[in-house]
């Protein structure tokens, strides 16, 4: 299985060209079918690194070649963000290099605590806007978080395993992705370590994805969608601490 990217190029972005999308292919998800891992990596913004001032959070999404694959913008309110911080509920907009609109990610406000398990976390994934092709759902466990990837009619078809600590000082956190019965891994998200004072100072976070090169692209798509909740869950700052917890809570 191959290691998640780490290196981004110097200069400026590329884009990935688009590729001959295949049969039954949702459009703008024909980038996936050729990638087997992506780089996310979360712009920092200036405002909330010297004042704390939460802003809508934006994404770049690559390849292992360093080219842009897609570009993900948060759509949410100034006094959600202020007042419900890292549980918010929000719209992900996922952009292609035409400025597309291709997947839209849809997660409501929940309770984020494994104590509460009639109000778990769930993302519906849109593609393109308007027709649903998966849901992220968070699955009910008190010691490690656990998801599972599902399908436009809600059945599981890949699980998300987590640590039982998700502090990311000093190293990665990885989730391992496996069979929906988590008895065969087959790809893994990373919490990658940006550094000290980047760590310290923003709540931007880099992560690495990777999944089977011949994982349906709808599929891929879902488990993309399963890395920004995991960042809002366990990684956005909360009075500038990260969800370290042996819990679900966010």
């Amino acid at each position: 299985m191959a290691a998640p990217v780490t290196a981004q190029p110097q200069g400026q972005v590329q884009w990935m060209s688009a590729p001959q999308a295949p049969p039954n292919c949702p459009p703008g998800l024909e980038y996936l079918a050729l990638v087997d891992q992506l780089l996310v990596h979360q712009k920092t913004e200036l405002l909330e690194a010297f004042i704390g001032y939460e802003t809508n959070n934006k994404y770049e999404i690559k390849n292992s070649l360093g080219q842009r694959v897609y570009f993900a913008a948060e759509d949410s309110g100034c006094c959600t963000r202020l007042f419900c911080g890292p549980n918010r509920s929000f719209e992900i907009k996922i952009l292609d290099n035409n400025q597309r609109e291709v997947m839209h990610l849809s997660r409501p406000f929940r309770c984020s605590t494994c104590w509460c398990p009639c109000c778990l976390q769930r993302v519906e994934v849109q593609a393109p806007p308007g027709e649903t092709i998966g849901y992220v759902k968070q699955a009910w466990s008190v010691c490690t978080p656990k998801f599972y990837i599902q399908n436009a009619a809600g059945e599981d078809i890949l699980r998300i395993d987590g640590p039982c600590f998700t502090c990311s000082m000093c190293g990665d956190v990885e989730f391992d992705i496996s069979s929906k019965n988590g008895d065969t891994q087959v790809g893994r998200i990373s919490k990658q370590w940006t550094g000290l004072v980047k760590e310290v100072f923003t709540d931007a976070d880099n992560f690495g994805v990777v999944f089977p090169m011949d994982l349906d692209v709808k599929a891929k798509a879902t488990t993309l969608a399963a890395t920004f909740l995991i960042d809002f869950m366990f990684f956005e700052k909360k009075q500038n601490k990260e969800g370290d917890a042996p819990t679900m809570m966010g």
